[in-house]
């Protein structure tokens, strides 16, 4: 399998490509297609190189002077599942803590030029705090809430899209409890509503209360599953536009891509409005 790269730069990218070949040569003997995208100035074509990237499967690697556009291209990416490596932002926040002057002369630069790291950290410790219902008062400070009945994979996914960068709580959906009054006040984010066969999630479930020496009661019959994914039904229609998403028989990375472009789609924003 051939790896595709995309070298996005303001300039000739051969600085980037310099680096890359000499990156990769730590790795061996590995088929590498390096595609070199010179001259990029504007939005319009960071868009085109990102949308070229994620057809193929690919990376990118850029190299920008223009903190609007890094910031571009990490929005991008993040939204498409495309990695995308910043070869001149860490750089010069390095150089600017070393010389204790910032080339924008801007107060914390070293930290908005590590906005890839610094968001990926805190999406990631947001996650955790917000985990199957924690601390449901403040998800309006997150950008993606995921709600289902249990194994529904709302805690996984959370993981995974926290990882790629977004903030994201969970809350799960209780036959007989009235859920959290907060899900149907929410405002300007992403609400999806996880969703399965009973068929599928019985047999989920069984494998768990096997694990627990079955003492999970009803949790694992058929019967009791269908009025659960029932109720879950009837709690995503009260909720203001709550896509809701079938994950019967897919991973986890195919559920994460289905929600971004679903996020996509809506209105093209990269994230709500705040």
């Amino acid at each position: 399998m051939t790896l595709k790269v995309f070298v996005m730069s303001d300039g000739t990218g051969r600085t980037a490509e310099g680096a890359l070949k000499s990156a990769m040569a730590q790795f061996g003997e590995i088929d590498t297609e390096i595609n070199i995208r010179a001259q990029v100035r504007t939005e319009k074509q960071v868009e085109k190189i990102i949308d070229e990237a994620k057809t193929h499967n690919g990376f990118v690697v850029h190299t920008f002077v223009s903190k609007d556009l890094r910031d571009r291209i990490l929005a991008l990416g993040r939204l498409n599942d495309v990695e995308t490596i910043d070869l001149m932002g860490p750089l010069l926040a390095q150089l600017s803590r070393q010389l204790e002057f910032s080339p924008m002369e801007t107060p914390g630069l070293f930290r908005k030029l590590n906005r890839a790291y610094f968001q990926r950290i805190e999406a990631m410790e947001f996650a955790f705090r917000h985990d199957d219902g924690n601390r449901v008062e403040e998800i309006h400070k997150g950008e993606i809430v995921l709600i289902g009945v249990s194994r529904t994979f709302k805690t996984p996914l959370s993981i995974y899209l926290a990882f790629k960068g977004w903030r994201v709580a969970n809350v799960p959906i209780i036959l007989g409890l009235e859920p959290p009054e907060k899900l149907f006040n929410l405002e300007d984010m992403f609400v999806f509503g996880l969703t399965t066969s009973p068929r599928n999630l019985a047999e989920l479930r069984s494998v768990r209360d096997l694990h627990l020496g079955g003492s999970t009661g009803h949790y694992s019959e058929l019967d009791h599953v269908r009025s659960e994914l029932r109720y879950a039904k009837t709690v995503f229609s009260r909720i203001p536009d709550c896509q809701v998403i079938d994950v019967s028989n897919k991973p986890i990375e195919e559920i994460a891509s289905d929600i971004l472009a679903r996020i996509k789609s809506r209105s093209g924003r990269t994230r709500p409005n705040r």
